[in-house]
């Protein structure tokens, strides 16, 4: 069942919230101050009672973003799934179609799983041909605070975008998952946070463009090799390693004549992710009001 129904439709020219459902354990929150008034977007935030996600919760949401219209769906903080009670999952499930020339972009917080959680999430979004999509999806290591890195028992997360209809455009799923052989603090190592980040559609095109340079930029010079037998070269084999690159990404293209671009991160800090965030997605002001992520600087 339902418990949350969005629906944003063009009314008088410009993209307004017409349904706003939410019930237990979901609240939407639709603030009017985000963004300049002149900016034709609607901004929604996600919260769940409790501050997080109980042992067992199932959430399941449904948006509708009308032709020419924009929407920005967020949370005011990291989404924090708390312990598993048995074999409880919690279980979120977001569907989206997105219309002719319209926009959604979901940029929510990191994901924080707690020891012992059991997450599961799915998100569909249905997309048209000039449809537009930023979708950012990423989870932390856990609460360091308390020494819990990487101590959940299951986080999966699958992201599937269909085209037209029922076209499979993009279909991805991350699974970690404790195992018998290692846990997945071993197998991460020292990244504590990793994420997707995918621009889809003509909207964001100068994006996809700058993304994609940029990390072949970062990736460059953190990756960059000394020449055998320069002095630095010579240095680094009598150290016996080399330096693990603190901040790793990828980038593909995805879909019919490019039109998508899929991101993928694995870094040791969480702010690094929010500055690449921030850098990467601030030229998106004209059209959400506000640069993504700015409340994180």
């Amino acid at each position: 069942m339902e418990t949350g129904k969005i629906i944003v439709e063009k009314v008088r020219g410009k993209s307004t919230l017409t349904k706003c459902f939410s019930k237990y354990p979901l609240k939407f929150i639709n603030p009017k101050n985000v963004a300049p008034s002149q900016t034709d977007v609607v901004w929604i935030y996600a919260i769940t009672y409790g501050g997080g996600i109980v042992s067992g919760d199932s959430i399941a949401c449904d948006i509708t973003v009308g032709d020419g219209c924009t929407t920005v769906l967020t949370t005011q903080a990291s989404t924090k799934v708390y312990k598993a009670v048995g074999t409880k999952i919690s279980e979120q499930v977001l569907e989206a179609r997105i219309g002719s020339n319209a926009f959604l972009a979901v940029i929510p917080d990191p994901v924080t799983c707690f020891s012992t959680a059991k997450y599961s999430q799915k998100q569909v979004f249905k997309v048209m041909s000039d449809s537009s999509l930023l979708l950012v999806d990423w989870i932390t290591s856990g609460r360091h605070e308390r020494g819990e890195k990487w101590d959940f028992d299951l986080y999966r997360s699958m992201n599937n975008i269909f085209h037209n209809g029922d076209e499979p455009l993009f279909l991805d799923t991350s699974l970690l998952e404790q195992g018998t052989c290692s846990d997945i603090a071993e197998r991460m190592q020292d990244y504590q946070v990793i994420a997707m980040v995918i621009l889809l559609g003509p909207k964001l095109k100068h994006i996809q463009n700058q993304i994609q340079e940029d990390v072949k930029k970062i990736m460059s010079q953190s990756l960059h090799m000394p020449t055998i037998g320069s002095r630095q070269s010579t240095s680094r084999h009598n150290d016996h390693h080399l330096t693990k690159p603190s901040f790793l990404a990828s980038c593909s293209i995805f879909g019919p004549k490019g039109i998508g671009v899929v991101t993928r991160i694995a870094a040791m800090t969480t702010e690094s992710v929010y500055n690449f965030l921030q850098h990467q997605l601030s030229s998106m002001e004209p059209l959400l009001g506000v640069k993504p992520y700015s409340y994180a600087s």
